[in-house]
């Protein structure tokens, strides 16, 4: 009888011992001691994978744009609502954390992107997740100098640690050529940077934002400003500081984005006591899209480089060297206008592909992609109208005639035929828009040759140099 019993006894601790071995806690179920790939997330939860992802979603726009400069487009199987670049994003799935979370456990992710905001307000979509065995991973470097390992960890979860660090590599790199620029200028731009209008709240000094102020050769007014709480970069500063300082603000920055529409000259103006700012005097109140400055991405040498041309913009936008006899194309011509203008590059927000578009719509050439080094000039020049196309294709090398460069010079001047007298263009008629050919002759930006304007032939960068310095001569008489 003893016999019998101990027999049954050990087999019921069997049974019970490979039961508890099928069941894993849903704590620790992402951790396995020989796993290849392993990280800590900024949850302190350790996430251990046999093999780099190759379906995720990314909940978190930050997360998207990393993931497609590291090349994984085809491992992307799902963004959030406020992603937005590159455009490539709209052709994705698209997820809230804010629903159902059924909806991304039966898309069967071996990785779901979040960011510690969605641990927090969100712990049961959370949970429910990692209790359906999918890995969760939980990032967001909250200061610059995090940047670097932040990016370290996206690529050793998806298998591209080697792209990662050439990319931080180049990133380091061109944001030391910008620093070499202007770090030693005799006098630097005093700036204020306006990161919501609520309460007129900035940024902390240990934010991306300032660091990109400090990048591009600007002096932070309000590098005394405290955050509003532990865990933010946005600071608590108010109409009373501001104004003390108005004297001192040469140039005004109102982010726009999530947080905040962003203000323009006119409604920053019209705030009360706001016209004793000197940037407002002189007319240097700029907008810049969050993405570029203050989310931790690839683009923020690109926000750096906005700012310096908001703050120096005769030194970064300098055009000498255009002024070469070389037959001009597109592509240098679209970096060339906007550097004239100095237009502000183009940044879309998720509210952009919610419309219809006449005419292009940002990022859908097939020539031309957000890696080419001249992307924003091209994509800013096309939809402010100053260089064509040819539908889906930009045609990056196709040479500018005279006929072209007239046609973008109009646009970018908006002149108009002041002069009602006739003048004689003897090959007028080979010219698709005479009025436009008329009024860049009357006003001596391009001139007749033996009395023909010759609109099919191909100009010269010093050319088209000299047809814009005399465009915006005439323009500002």
């Amino acid at each position: 009888m003893k016999n019998r019993i101990s027999i049954v006894f050990l087999a019921l601790c069997i049974i019970f011992t490979f039961s508890a071995c099928g069941k894993e806690d849903p704590s620790t179920a992402t951790v396995k001691e020989e796993a290849n790939i392993q990280i800590v997330d900024d949850m302190k939860n350790t996430i251990s994978m046999d093999e780099p992802a190759k379906r995720i979603i990314s909940l978190y726009s930050a997360h998207t744009e990393n993931l497609f400069a590291l090349g994984l487009n085809d491992e992307i199987i799902g963004v959030g609502k406020s992603d937005a670049y590159p455009y490539e994003v709209t052709k994705k799935n698209v997820f809230d954390y804010r629903s159902d979370p059924e909806k991304v456990i039966a898309e069967d992710p071996d990785l779901v992107l979040i960011r510690p905001f969605i641990n927090k307000s969100k712990p049961e979509f959370v949970e429910a997740l990692k209790n359906a065995g999918i890995n969760v991973v939980s990032l967001y470097p909250d200061s610059f100098e995090k940047f670097p390992e932040y990016i370290k960890k996206l690529g050793t979860i998806t298998g591209k640690e080697n792209i990662a660090k050439e990319k931080l590599e180049k990133f380091n790199k061109d944001i030391e050529e910008l620093k070499k620029i202007t770090e030693n200028m005799d006098t630097k731009t005093k700036v204020f940077f306006e990161a919501t209008e609520t309460n007129y709240r900035t940024i902390t000094p240990n934010s991306m934002a300032a660091h990109a102020i400090e990048y591009a050769g600007g002096e932070n007014v309000a590098s005394d400003a405290v955050a509003i709480r532990e865990g933010t970069t946005i600071a608590s500063y108010g109409i009373e500081r501001i104004l003390e300082k108005a004297e001192d603000i040469e140039v005004y920055i109102s982010q726009r984005g999530a947080m905040n529409s962003g203000g323009n000259l006119h409604s920053i103006s019209i705030r009360p006591g706001f016209d004793a700012i000197k940037a407002l005097k002189d007319k240097r109140v700029y907008t810049i899209n969050e993405k570029l400055v203050s989310s931790p991405t690839f683009r923020f040498v690109k926000g750096v480089k906005e700012l310096s041309r908001m703050f120096y913009p005769e030194m970064i936008d300098n055009l000498d060297e255009f002024n070469i006899d070389e037959k001009l194309n597109k592509r240098e011509f679209a970096r060339m206008s906007v550097m004239a203008k100095h237009r502000p590059i183009f940044s879309p927000t998720s509210k952009y592909y919610r419309k219809k578009h006449r005419g292009h719509t940002y990022g859908t050439f097939e020539d031309i992609d957000f890696t080419d080094d001249d992307f924003d000039y091209i994509e800013t020049a096309v939809l402010a109208g100053y260089v064509d196309y040819e539908d889906s294709l930009f045609n990056p090398h196709k040479e500018i005639t005279k006929e072209e460069l007239s046609k973008s010079i109009y646009v970018m001047y908006e002149f108009k035929n002041k002069d009602e007298k006739s003048i004689n263009i003897s090959d007028i008629e080979e010219c698709d828009n005479k009025n436009i050919t008329e009024i860049v002759v009357k006003n001596n930006i391009l001139s007749l040759e033996d009395g023909k304007f010759n609109p099919k032939r191909v100009v010269t960068k010093k050319e088209a140099l000299d047809a814009i310095k005399m465009a915006k001569e005439k323009s500002m008489d």
